[in-house]
């Protein structure tokens, strides 16, 4: 199964670590590369990285860390990295033949999240989702809320959702669908996120979850979650994130 990682973003919050979030080290070891290595344990076979902001330094690590891990990378550069990140996404599908794993360059997670996704029931598109709502790994403010019915079909997602049950863990399986609803989203006015393109396909009752609740993921986008990888990268008892 091919996997989209969007890596294109100028990564703001995490400027004062590294210009690169993507190759922000972790443990020693760029933060691309861990994502890769456990996308692969989980069921990825092959790699499509959209890249933008610091589009050469990015470029010219890829090769290394293919041959590292063993696994073909192919990269998409995108004039549009600076847009919401559903902009990503189309320039990567593009690249893509069929149904693809789609995953965020700052997203660490235990392997098993990629395995569930993969053998749930096939949907147009399948988000895994955690029922866990606080604690000292999420940090609420910035994560992607989602309001689920009890089938785990997705109701709304979005940011600033005032009534959800599960967040958005930022590994999904997709089809070519994701990025027909994403242009939909555009040239209905939307600004092209990611979550316009799911909610687009939600609100036709194509969108569905996984719950994943139990195993463990990270989103480090900002030095105080940094911090938190680090630690959890080293720990050989948490070794899954």
């Amino acid at each position: 199964m091919k996997c989209l990682i969007l890596a294109a973003g100028f990564g703001s919050r995490l400027r004062s670590v590294s210009p690169s979030k993507p190759l922000t080290p972790v443990a020693g070891t760029p933060m691309i590369e861990h994502i890769m290595r456990r996308a692969s344990l989980g069921g990825a076979t092959s790699f499509v990285v959209v890249t933008g902001h610091e589009a050469d330094r990015l470029e010219a690590a890829l090769p290394a860390i293919g041959e590292r891990l063993g696994v073909a990378i192919e990269t998409v550069r995108t004039g549009d990295w600076e847009k919401p990140n559903g902009h990503s996404v189309l320039s990567g599908a593009d690249a893509i033949d069929g149904d693809y794993l789609l995953m965020m360059s700052d997203h660490l997670f235990d392997p098993r999240i990629v395995a569930r996704v993969l053998a749930a029931p096939r949907r147009t598109l399948t988000l895994a989702v955690d029922t866990l709502l606080e604690g000292p790994l999420l940090d609420v403010e910035d994560t992607t809320k989602v309001d689920t019915g009890p089938d785990g079909a997705i109701l709304r997602i979005g940011k600033t959702l005032e009534r959800y049950n599960r967040v958005d863990t930022g590994v999904f399986l997709a089809t070519p669908a994701l990025a027909v609803a994403i242009r939909e989203a555009i040239a209905e006015g939307k600004q092209g996120s990611l979550s316009d393109g799911v909610q687009r396909l939600a609100d036709r009752g194509n969108a569905w979850t996984t719950d994943i609740t139990g195993l463990r993921w990270l989103d480090v986008d900002e030095p105080r979650f940094h911090e938190m990888a680090e630690i959890l990268a080293g720990d050989d008892a948490l070794r899954d994130i």
